[in-house]
């Protein structure tokens, strides 16, 4: 059985992807130069690499089921479901192993809805989520760092530190909401008690401080037009390889 979608046919690689055929070519000759199409033992793949990454960029973006994805490609589930499992992980954001002196950071927590109640809780959306720690660059916005998922009901301050971010960060200056008070990220005045209102001073700094800060928000908007991070089916680490290969996209879409 022929497939519907091929990336041979240069039309379908932006609505399935959301990269340009100049950025899909540039990241499938990535792939290769990290082994990504080395020969291995067993069944070949069904599909070329260039198709390969389409399905498992394709499945990101869409979040359709298997079962619909193999039948657009013209392959069986289970081929699909194999595809996904190995290439998706070599998809995965490189995090920064160093970072400039005068670098600033921004992170915050983003929940994703999944499916796999074993390492996921029921989260202030009333369902069981993931919490996801991005770490995005303030001047180029690009995403540095993603920590592992932990449970929904976990706040940010806590998933902060159990999710790696911020062993991934180091001493590099970090910008923060409210909600990571007592971590020592830069985060907004508080109000005194005893006190009607902050200082002009203060208050401009905050002003200042949200504006920053809500580069990070824009990010998670682009980031979840890969709709899987709506809705993950996948099981255990699928959600984390999802995230680290949508922000290698995100950062892909915005560099060219």
């Amino acid at each position: 059985m022929s497939g519907v979608i091929t990336a041979s046919e240069p039309a379908w690689i932006t609505p399935f992807t959301g990269l340009s055929p100049g950025q899909f070519t540039k990241l499938v000759a990535a792939l290769r130069r990290e082994g990504g199409d080395a020969v291995r033992r067993g069944r070949p793949w069904s599909l070329l690499l260039n198709d390969r990454l389409l399905l498992v960029a394709a499945y990101w973006r869409t979040n359709l089921t298997l079962r619909q994805l193999a039948l657009l490609f013209g392959i069986s589930k289970s081929a699909a479901d194999r595809i996904i499992d190995d290439l998706g992980p070599r998809l995965a954001l490189q995090k920064r192993r160093r970072y400039r002196r005068d670098t600033v950071l921004i992170v915050d927590g983003t929940l994703v809805p999944t499916r796999d109640h074993a390492i996921a809780e029921q989260s202030k959306n009333y369902r069981y989520s993931t919490n996801h720690q991005v770490v995005i660059d303030a001047d180029t916005r690009l995403v540095v760092a993603v920590g592992r998922p932990v449970a929904g009901n976990r706040n940010d301050c806590k998933a902060w530190e159990l999710s790696g971010a911020k062993d991934a960060v180091g001493r590099t200056t970090v910008i923060a909401d409210g909600g990571y008070r007592g971590t020592g990220l830069v985060i907004p005045h508080r109000r005194e008690k005893g006190r009607p209102e902050l200082l002009a001073w203060k208050e401009e700094h905050n002003a200042s401080h949200r504006r920053v800060r809500a580069r990070v928000e824009h990010a998670f908007a682009r980031m979840k037009a890969w709709k899987i991070l709506r809705d993950c089916r996948l099981k255990g680490d699928g959600v984390h390889h999802a995230m680290l290969g949508i922000a290698r996209l995100y950062n892909l879409t915005l560099t060219g």
